[in-house]
């Protein structure tokens, strides 16, 4: 075993670690020391579970196991679905003490997480996510919850879990288009504050998308880094926070307008960053580096064909709005983003066809 780099989350009372590395499975990491009571649930997916559910079980020692396997896709992260873990805590008699592990990507984390918040007002967790964009994004900084057929994740609560375990090795499984789905995200921090990562990107991306070792583990850290000091700055997003949605506004739109599952949110989240930097206004060869990226990625450009009147009814029921205003996460340059209701209309009526 490898261990590349163990960040840490300073949440004061509420920190905890990332440990990013491979060959955790098959008992090569005590994840014991971070289920403080004798019982834990592992929730996982019909596509995760039979690859890496009986590789996780010796890092519990003596621990009680029980799991529940859920639907896999985004269209499946509903209240319904969490209910089902609920009833599966309820029914294996669960106490104050049981853990919540949750094995997969960030839908699976998010509803185990959300339901870790929601169990008898509260329950350790624990994330061992499996994806690229689950490692680099959802995993980190205690966001949990589910979607609503109005938008996405309007259901849910901050929860911050015992420990982020990343077994970089899991990735060997996961499909290309999810991973280059989780790549729009690592391009993202660069994006927002990072224009040396961001330029490290540029020379890398070849590299990333053959899933060379140490390029990927460099990915992966820096962005974990880089959510973790934001995070720790400001854990329920009153202010710097919103900077990690950059693109997501107009991303959250199209996975609503298109139906949860359609396009990947990383593919939303890509095609949403180019409309944000549009709107943003950047200097022309900013704007062509950021498209240049995403497309070596192998990530849209474009966002879909969508009437102007549902991107605003979708983005309306974004979180960042205030008083009923829009706000975007908007760039100055690339490595400098903020968040603004002071946007130029002209430019959303361009992007979206709705009336400014």
């Amino acid at each position: 075993m490898s261990v590349y780099q163990t960040i840490s989350v300073d949440l004061g009372d509420r920190s905890y670690p990332i440990v990013i590395g491979r060959g955790f499975m098959d008992g090569n990491f005590n994840l014991a020391d971070y289920v403080h009571g004798p019982d834990c649930l592992i929730v996982s997916n019909e596509t995760v579970a039979p690859l890496y559910l009986d590789k996780l079980r010796p890092n519990l020692a003596d621990r009680d196991i029980t799991s529940i396997s859920l639907a896999d896709g985004e269209s499946f992260k509903t209240l319904a679905t969490m209910q089902t873990i609920l009833d599966k805590l309820v029914t294996s008699g669960a106490n104050r003490d049981t853990t919540i592990i949750a094995l997969g990507g960030g839908v699976v984390g998010d509803i185990a997480g959300f339901a870790a918040a929601c169990y008898m007002r509260g329950v350790a967790f624990v994330q061992v996510p499996t994806t690229l964009l689950a490692q680099v994004d959802s995993s980190v900084g205690g966001k949990t919850g589910v979607n609503h057929e109005k938008g996405k994740n309007l259901i849910g609560a901050f929860h911050q879990p015992q420990v982020v375990l990343i077994d970089t090795d899991t990735l060997d499984t996961l499909p290309a288009r999810e991973f280059r789905a989780g790549l729009a995200e690592v391009i993202k921090y660069g994006a927002i504050c990072d224009p040396a990562f961001f330029a490290w990107l540029e020379s890398n991306m070849v590299a990333l998308l053959e899933k060379d070792p140490e390029v990927l583990a460099h990915a992966i850290q820096r962005s974990c880094e880089i959510k973790a000091e934001v995070v720790a700055e400001d854990e329920r997003e009153a202010g710097r926070r919103a900077i990690l949605n950059f693109g997501h506004t107009f991303g959250h739109a199209i996975e609503r307008c298109l139906g949860y599952g359609e396009w990947l949110h990383g593919e939303a989240v890509a095609a949403g960053m180019i409309m944000a930097a549009q709107l943003s206004g950047i200097a022309a060869a900013d704007l062509s580096r950021l498209k240049e990226l995403i497309t070596a990625a192998g990530l849209p450009t474009e966002a879909p064909a969508i009437a102007g009147e549902r991107w605003i009814e979708a983005m309306g029921m974004d979180k960042k709005a205030l008083q009923k205003q829009l706000r975007f996460v908007l760039l100055r340059s690339l490595g400098e983003a903020y968040v603004s209701a002071d946007y130029d209309r002209a430019r959303l009526t361009a992007l979206t066809g709705a009336p400014a």
